[in-house]
Order: C-alpha cells, then structure tokens, then sequence
C-alpha cells in the first residue's frame, strides 16, 4: 500500500512540474517569428537534379512551410528572436491573441496543405519542382540579405 501511494505521489508530483513549467513558459516573450521557419541547407541546381523526386518533394514542401510562416511577419521583423515587445507591440491580452489566433491559421492552412502536396505532387514534373525550390530559396535568400543590409 505505502509503495502505491508513494508511486502515486511521485507521479502527481512530476505532473504538477510540468503544468507549471508549461504555465511559465507561455507567459515568456516568444519570437514573433518562429524557430520552425528557417532553411538549414541552401541547394544549387546541379545538387537538385541529382536528388529523387521524392526527395525534391520534401524540400518543395519544407521551404513552402518556411515561407507560409516568414511572409505574415515581414513587415514587421527581420530576424529570429524578435518579441512583440521588441518592435513596441504592447503585450496586452488582445495582441497575444491576435497571435494565437494568427499562428492557429498559419498550422490550419499548413496541415491542408500539405495534405494536398503528398497527394498531388507525386503528379508533378521533375524540373518544375526544381525551379520552385529556386525561387523559393531565392526569395528568402533575398529577404534575409535586405534585411541584413537595412540594419
């Protein structure tokens, strides 16, 4: 009995530290721009032709995520790790939500899409999903460079 209750506390115990460190968490300034919305490897075309089209589709679609998240936003920021309070957005209870309520339609928009892309781009031509991986590498790779230059 005593070994119940004290796996039962223990357990109790690690639940109440996460809910609380979950509460804390979203009290904390968060990057207007999320981490998730960034390119680790840049490709040229002759590294593209060489990949499958299985592989040019995941890429298609990884960058396509990166931009449905970066274009809301640039206006306002242009780097990672920039809060609402950086750029003067008071931290009131209807901008957080404003937020919430943006971020809610970007993964909502998000998930359809990319339900349609692992349907339908298997359909696509080779060379037609290099170039969107150019130009969506391009634009933002340019995005990045004014960015860094108007600083």
């Amino acid at each position: 009995m005593k070994r119940k209750s004290l796996i039962f506390s223990v357990f109790l115990t690690m639940m109440f530290c996460c809910i609380s460190a979950q509460n804390k968490n979203s009290n904390a300034p968060q990057s207007i721009l999320s981490r998730s919305a960034n390119i680790k490897k840049y490709y040229d075309l002759k590294e593209l032709k060489e990949l499958n089209k299985g592989q040019l589709i995941e890429l298609y679609t990884e960058r396509m995520k990166v931009l449905v998240k970066v274009l809301p936003y640039i206006a306002l920021v242009k780097r990672f790790g920039v809060t609402m309070a950086d750029v003067g957005i008071p931290m009131d209870s209807q901008n957080k939500k404003n937020f919430e309520n943006q971020e809610a339609a970007i993964e909502d928009f998000l998930k359809q899409t990319v339900e349609f892309q692992t349907k339908i781009m298997p359909y696509s031509d080779k060379n037609n999903l290099i170039t969107a991986i150019l130009f969506y590498e391009s634009t933002l790779k340019s995005w990045y460079e004014i960015g860094e230059a108007n600083e």
